[in-house]
């Protein structure tokens, strides 16, 4: 990709966002302002909000990268995605609306007048905030990493310096406005490029990619390996090496790896013939993948993937927030129907750019940059002034990608540290903690880097799922819960998700029924969630709350019957 153009691309999407972003700050006059956009955001303008924040530099990149490395049935990912805001519209949207919470610990706090309650809430949103925004930072270093060469913790940080600042600035009434700009141009950032894309391999007699076996180098292809690995040949592959292979020196030297595992060092060119297989890096070399196809008990990953996205959704606390700044609750519902036909179009296009890097950047699972899929193809494809500007065009989207999911989820996280951990001190304590809620996840991300964009999205829902889901789908919906019985579905079922998938980032396990247990965790612990709560308040019935009734009624009566 053209450095120039990638630039020029990044720097106008910020400039814009700064833009947009004041645009909203000069209207942005009071707390209710601040915290909730005065719950007066109109139900198609929240919806382009919604979609902005929520998708994510997961959907944008790690999608397309997944279905090159693991094949169609990486598909499940937005599914699920897109599903989860079936269960929200059903069950969650329009109550959550009328408590009239700012946040998920408010809401915990009201339904159950319990302080403890709100307390291991807050815990949750900040450890799935902080789980969530690990990506979007990794997806800033991928990107002005190809750009520039920069190191990634680099574009990490220069995002987080962008977040802050806005955030801080202009709080829910301005990241309104950006976050739906930003929906826009994520959705024209690869609706554009992709018609160019296939009009290029119509042109090249509309080669079909290969599903069921390794795929193969469509070209003569160059690979250049910036860090050793090691790779697993199945079949005889011929190939010109410049670096070094099995501790050999070579020098444009042509040879044949064997069938078995090599040794490729730091720094080594290759090239491939046309019609070449892929060698893969082992598991152990590589980065690890938590896709279900490689798994070692797929489909016990697979129910975990599916039950994780259908239902974290509903407890993603950037998501959630958005709804208390509707102006009821019919607008909410609204609101979610208009997110479903957002999502579903942008969707439909990661099985295109996914199909087509399976046939023109088969290299990036040798050196493990599949995450780069989208940004690549433009070059590969079309090449010249058009695809350096489409590079560009795309190179903006993604940018905007980990603009606003991050935005949305430090504004979340913002909210619950300046509540419940900073003395409340108004919108002065909030500005301060946005600087602790997006610096953690800043460092932690220069330690576990290595976790595909997707996958670590997916730890996230499942902690969201285990956790936010049992609350709110029982405390909405039957009167019996008590406060003990919250406490305990949300340390067994959210607290045994998050040891589960903070032991899986930093690499506790590499294999066997453990890993696949503590990888996937949404198959034990969301039951575990709803068991906990459900058999704890039987036992505690005299601890329902007093006001239960009250609160019961407002949250399922229309406005104004209450």
């Amino acid at each position: 990709m053209n450095q120039t153009y990638g630039i020029a691309g990044v720097s106008a999407v910020v400039l814009a966002t700064a833009l947009v972003g004041a645009l909203g700050l000069r209207i942005s006059r009071t707390t209710s302002d601040f915290y909730v956009a005065s719950r007066t955001v109109a139900p198609r303008l929240n919806a382009f909000a919604v979609s902005g924040e929520y998708l994510s530099a997961a959907s944008f990149l790690g999608i397309a990268g997944l279905l090159l490395a693991q094949g169609v049935d990486m598909l499940w990912f937005p599914i699920g995605y897109t599903a989860g805001f079936l269960v929200l519209l059903a069950f969650v949207a329009a109550p959550l609306r009328r408590s009239g919470a700012y946040t998920l610990p408010d809401f915990a706090e009201a339904r159950l007048e319990s302080r403890a309650v709100r307390r291991i809430a807050g815990v949750l949103v900040v450890g799935v905030g902080w789980l969530y925004l690990l990506p979007q930072l990794r997806g800033a270093g991928l990107t002005l990493r190809l750009l520039t060469g920069a190191p990634g913790w680099l574009g990490g940080l220069v995002v987080a310096a962008v977040v802050t600042a806005a955030v801080a600035a202009g709080g829910m009434r301005s990241i309104t406005f950006v976050q739906a700009f930003q929906y826009w141009l994520k959705l024209t950032a690869l609706l554009v490029p992709v018609v160019f894309l296939l009009a290029a391999w119509h042109a090249d007699r509309a080669p079909l990619p290969t599903w069921d076996e390794r795929p193969l180098f469509h070209r003569s292809t160059e690979v250049r390996v910036d860090r050793p690995v090691t790779v697993t040949v199945q079949e005889p592959v011929r190939v010109t090496a410049t670096g070094s292979i099995d501790g050999h020196p070579l020098r444009e030297a042509a040879l044949t790896l064997t069938e078995g595992r090599h040794h490729i060092g730091a720094h080594t060119g290759l090239r491939f013939p046309p019609g070449a297989h892929v060698p893969l890096p082992d598991r152990a070399t590589g980065s690890a993948s938590l896709a279900p196809s490689g798994a070692e008990h797929g489909l016990y990953a697979t129910y975990g993937l599916i039950l994780a996205t259908f239902l974290g959704t509903m407890g993603l606390p950037h998501v959630v927030v958005r709804f208390y700044t509707n102006p009821d609750g019919r607008a909410a519902r609204r609101t979610t129907v208009i997110v479903l036909g957002l999502l579903g179009a942008f969707y439909l296009l990661m099985p295109l750019y996914g199909s087509l890097a399976r046939l023109y950047a088969p290299d990036l699972l040798l050196t493990g940059d599949t995450d780069a899929a989208v940004l690549v193809l433009p070059q590969r494809l079309l090449g010249g002034v058009g695809g350096d500007l489409l590079g560009a065009l795309v190179a903006g989207g993604a940018c905007a990608a980990f603009l606003s999911t991050a935005s949305g989820l430090t504004m979340s996280v913002a909210g619950v540290l300046a509540q419940d951990v900073l003395p409340a001190l108004g919108l002065r304590h909030f500005r301060l903690a946005v600087v602790p809620a997006i610096a953690v996840p800043t460092a932690a991300g220069t330690v576990v880097g290595g976790l595909p964009v997707a996958d670590a999205v997916g730890l996230a829902f499942a902690v969201s799922a285990s956790s936010f889901c049992p609350l709110l789908v029982l405390g909405i919906w039957w009167r019996g819960l008590t406060p003990p019985g919250a406490v305990a579905g949300l340390l067994l079922g959210g607290g045994s998700a998050l040891t589960a998938v903070t032991t899986t980032i930093t690499g506790g396990t590499r294999s066997g029924w453990t890993h696949t247990l503590l990888a996937w965790p949404a198959v034990w612990s969301v039951p575990l969630g709803f068991t906990a709560m459900v058999l704890v308040s039987l036992a505690t019935r005299r601890r329902v709350p007093a006001g239960t009734a009250a609160t019961m009624a407002r949250l399922h009566l229309p406005e104004g019957r209450v």
